[in-house]
């Protein structure tokens, strides 16, 4: 089953989200090391602060989103009758802005990682909402 966040990442593949769930302290050292390397955050967490359950209030969505979909009852933004909205579209900037960063960081393998769990957003949410007139399916 794929398991989404509300902004169309795909928890499937990120390296935190996976080590949280495992319960895996040993991996999510190495997760704070590679957010702090790419840009995501500014320095090394421990790895009881880098730690994911999915998404939640207490994360607080920098864009909104979370939030968002909860008052219009959705699961995800692709499901949103307003889709793509600014919201969106702004998280859509930020994950292109940020993609060339971890291109550069990155091995390869981290790369393709982080891409397939953050950089498709835009793809799998058009899929969900019907955009490319493809049904996708969990």
């Amino acid at each position: 089953m794929i398991e989404l966040a509300v902004c169309g990442n795909n928890c499937n593949y990120c390296p935190r989200y996976i080590a949280t769930k495992k319960g895996d302290v040993k991996n999510l050292k190495k997760v704070a090391e590679l957010w702090e390397k790419t840009g995501f955050r500014n320095s090394v967490e421990s790895p009881d602060i880098i730690a994911c359950k999915g998404c939640r209030v207490e994360q607080n969505c920098r864009y909104g989103i979370f939030e968002c979909a909860k008052e219009k009852g959705v699961d995800n933004c692709g499901q949103c009758e307003d889709y793509p909205c600014e919201n969106i579209s702004e998280v859509f900037d930020k994950a292109k802005s940020y993609k060339k960063i971890v291109k550069r960081a990155c091995t390869k393998k981290e790369y393709d990682i982080l891409n397939k769990a953050f950089f498709c957003k835009m793809q799998t949410l058009d899929k969900i909402s019907g955009i490319n007139k493809k049904k996708f399916k969990f």
